[in-house]
């Protein structure tokens, strides 16, 4: 997916979290071009104390209930974004609200340090700039592009202009992004180059010069004052992973803490691998084929089917089946990171539901907010629960029973796989405790068991 810069839509119930302050990059060497090695940064989960989100008054079922909200939205988003038709250039270019996590990187010289909604579901990086028209309120200084010594604007007939759907044209010379979002925020302002510089978890800053983002001068809406910007880590042209694809070669990979271990170990974080050091290999290590459709900032995977115990279920979905956008069976399903929940199309949910209900032999208590389908009584927060598989095309991934039941609330463990209409969607709870490696060259995406509180 091409991004639009005169009317490109994304849309958002909730905004995404980042904030400015001016400072040199601490005392790390810093190195102009990353090795053959590529570096490793910390992701953090919006919910770990690490983040400036955290609240320790709230509990960790309401940590649970929130993210699950979220993850409603950004699903209803998704299936709007993914199965619009080929005509349809307004649904066909919209993004889904950023997600879960988030990633410290700085932009310009000296560098102004950014901590930012990291999102596989989004391609464009954008943060507030002066001068503002119109900005919203930020507690940190809002970047002034005046100060860094390699900030410039982009041309109209420059490629990564030319390149978008359709440009406009501002003061002369200048290309011009807007975005607008599904709760009447928008941003506009010029698309732009900056050196961005990485603070690897090696001690050696990473600097690459010339990245392209959106400098919003004017910005407006629900965001709070906390927000900022996002980093893109979508499949599209404009995203960082295609930007920095000379120095990763198209690779970079993740290892996600499970949510319950997030709020309970205050230094540890999950961790986003660039390069050669985001390649996953050694035993145990499946791999399934990364499949190419529009929009193409979504990473699309093959899901043949699941298993309950030794019965499995064969994925169907009619609807995703007839969708001109989503193209056909073959990638059937997003993998993203910014989605804690997995949705599954309804007629295939309600095949594997009546199989969970017959292998699982525990107290079916109903979910008083009526969000989940299936939970039972607990007095552990756990359940005796059989094992789930799910079989993507050459790679067959158990998942942990932490992952597929969670503790809602206290006594109360529900089902995180919930049926979804026209859309389908790995979500994070499911990908926690992998090495998941993304090799946009090879077109393909690697699954290893790891704990990644040690990795």
């Amino acid at each position: 997916m091409k991004m639009n810069t005169k009317a490109s839509t994304l849309f958002s119930t909730f905004t995404f979290l980042a904030f400015f302050h001016l400072s040199l990059v601490s005392c790390r060497k810093i190195i102009s071009n990353p090795s053959g090695n590529g570096f490793t940064l910390d992701l953090i989960h919006r919910d770990s104390p690490l983040s400036p989100f955290y609240n320790p008054s709230i509990t960790h079922s309401n940590r649970l209930r929130n993210a699950f909200l979220r993850s409603f939205s950004r699903e209803s988003f998704f299936k709007k974004s993914s199965f619009a038709s080929a005509n349809d250039t307004i649904q066909s270019d919209i993004i889904p609200i950023p997600g879960e996590y988030l990633m410290k990187i700085s932009i310009g010289t000296p560098p102004v340090e950014i901590i930012a909604i990291a999102d596989t579901g989004s391609d464009l990086t954008w943060t507030q700039c002066k001068p503002c028209t119109s900005c919203f309120k930020q507690t940190a200084p809002i970047f002034d592009s005046k100060q860094s010594s390699t900030y410039k604007t982009i041309g109209c007939n420059a490629e990564e202009c030319a390149s978008l759907e359709t440009s406009s044209c501002v003061r002369g010379n200048i290309c011009e992004y807007q975005m607008s979002y599904g709760d009447q925020s928008q941003t506009i302002g010029d698309l732009a180059f900056d050196k961005f510089t990485f603070p690897s978890t090696s001690g050696n800053n990473v600097s690459i010069p010339n990245v392209v983002f959106g400098c919003g001068h004017d910005n407006s809406g629900t965001f709070n004052n906390y927000t900022s910007g996002i980093i893109g880590l979508g499949g599209g042209e404009v995203s960082i992973v295609n930007q920095l694809d000379k120095q990763i070669k198209g690779k970079f990979s993740y290892c996600l803490i499970p949510i319950p271990l997030q709020s309970s170990i205050s230094n540890a974080t999950s961790h986003i691998n660039f390069g050669h050091s985001a390649t996953v290999y050694g035993p145990n290590v499946v791999s399934t084929p990364l499949i190419k459709k529009e929009p193409s900032t979504f990473y699309y995977l093959n899901l043949e089917g699941i298993s309950v115990g030794n019965k499995r279920v064969e994925f169907k979905s009619s609807k995703i089946a007839s969708s001109n956008a989503f193209g056909g069976d073959e990638g059937n399903i997003i993998i993203d990171s910014g989605t804690t929940l997995t949705f599954l199309p309804n007629d295939f949910y309600l095949n594997l539901e009546s199989i969970l209900l017959e292998s699982i032999n525990a107290t079916r208590i109903d979910d008083p907010s009526g969000t989940f389908g299936i939970c039972y009584e607990s007095k552990d927060g756990t359940i005796d629960a059989p094992k789930i598989v799910a079989h993507f095309t050459d790679a067959d991934l158990v998942l942990a029973p932490s992952s597929t039941f969670a503790e809602v609330e206290e006594g109360l463990v529900c089902l995180t796989l919930v049926p979804a209409e026209q859309i389908a969607i790995f979500g994070n709870l499911a990908q926690a405790n992998f090495l998941i490696g993304y090799d946009l060259v090879a077109n393909k995406v690697s699954f290893k068991p790891t704990d990644c509180t040690k990795y």
